[in-house]
């Protein structure tokens, strides 16, 4: 079966498209196309989804249906209903109606036919939904079969015997691999021809992005760019993230190597907390930050930050490289919720224009900023050198 792998902004993306093209589908009278996303568990699947579904304005529904039990929680349950008619303008008007209405309709003038049938009421979670939305089918292959096949119907037709999703409504499902290394159900190839699948990976320079934006502590930031090999199925981002945040009140991490030690062999296993650990004695915590970079004392900042790289034979590649990456990082997180000031654009102009980073590293500086938010950083963008580097 085809697939298509994407990170975490690649599939935001993808969504949205298929979004704008489901709307173009169902105004045409066909019926839209749902998603499936699949994934290592903690990589983030139901958070991007959530995150996207925000940014297009529409309402929210997840279901986690390896949690649901009751099968009438996903579709409804049956309810006995009565074909029932009345006559309007000489026309007879006919419609069927749930057995516990049929008393009300008798009084509006409505007569019954004398048949029936058994269908299925709304189920509760869209039962006042109007329209515009998107329905999360969490871990939908750690469910019963019985679920897995009831979805199909509303996967394929968005509609469940009697009831279907309101108008501009999406589907989307989340499943973890279904490589042996999880309880998954197997889904078969006519199910599959049902949507289209996106495999979600973790990319070190999403997960940068987002951490900068977050607030991660900053010397954890800069542990996992230097050691993204670390992230792994058993240590995913996840628990990554819960470790990190664990230890984030811990001004001097020199002063609490055992407790650090502790809480990273209970979340992240031993390798990734002996790691963590080694990279505290070799002092590179104390790198200069980002922050300090852009908005510190220059006469402060600039010369710690040529201390952290070195020069000639003692220059560090990799923390030039880390430290780029974080200072473009934050300029663009800090231009979402702050005021860029001509101060702060002099201080990335400087930072690109002279020798503190290579002459690649400083394109990377520039075009994640140019990428990220460069209308806020106008007057560094009209910059002559800087201007160089855009149209490379």
């Amino acid at each position: 079966m085809n697939e298509v792998n994407l990170n975490i902004d690649e599939l935001q993306n993808f969504v949205g498209h298929i979004i704008s093209n489901n709307r173009h589908l169902q105004a045409g009278g066909k019926k839209p196309v749902a998603i499936e996303v699949v994934g290592e568990s903690g990589i983030g699947k139901t958070t991007s989804i959530m995150d996207m579904t925000a940014k297009h304005g529409l309402d929210f529904v997840k279901l986690n249906l390896a949690q649901i039990e009751e099968l009438g929680d996903l579709v409804g349950f049956p309810i006995k209903q009565f074909q029932m008619w009345t006559e309007k303008q000489g026309k007879k008007i006919g419609k069927w109606v749930d057995e516990v209405a049929v008393n009300d309709h008798s009084k509006l003038g409505f007569q019954t036919t004398g048949k029936s049938r058994m269908s299925y009421s709304a189920p509760e979670w869209i039962a006042d939904k109007k329209a515009g939305g998107v329905l999360l089918l969490d871990d939908w292959n750690r469910a019963d079969t019985r679920f897995i096949q009831a979805c199909m119907e509303l996967v394929d037709r968005q509609t469940y015997i009697s009831w279907t999703l309101p108008k501009d409504w999406h589907i989307i499902l989340t499943a973890n691999p279904d490589n042996g290394d999880y309880m998954v159900n197997s889904v078969d190839s006519a199910q599959k021809t049902r949507y289209i699948t996106a495999n979600l990976k973790f990319d070190i320079d999403v997960w940068a992005r987002w951490a900068e934006e977050n607030e991660i502590d900053t010397r954890c930031i800069n542990f996992l760019l230097m050691h993204p090999e670390l992230v792994t199925q058993e240590t995913n981002a996840r628990s990554i993230s819960t470790f990190f945040n664990s230890i984030s009140s811990i001004k001097s991490f020199e002063d609490q190597l055992p407790l650090i030690q502790m809480i990273g062999e209970g979340s992240v296993g031993n390798e990734f907390a002996s790691m963590f650990t080694t990279f505290i004695n070799n002092k590179l915590d104390k790198l200069v930050t980002p922050k300090e970079i852009v908005h510190g004392d220059e006469k402060v900042v600039l010369p710690a930050l040529k201390e952290c790289i070195g020069s000639d034979d003692n220059y560090r590649a990799d923390i030039a490289s880390l430290l780029a990456t974080r200072v473009a990082n934050f300029s663009v997180a800090f231009s979402k919720t702050d005021t860029v000031n001509p101060k702060m654009q002099q201080r990335l102009i400087k930072l690109c224009t002279s020798n503190y980073f290579t002459d690649d590293l400083k394109y990377l500086v520039v075009r994640t900023i140019f990428n990220g938010n460069k209308s806020k950083f106008n007057q560094m963008m009209m910059n002559p050198a800087i201007i160089k580097m855009t149209i490379k």
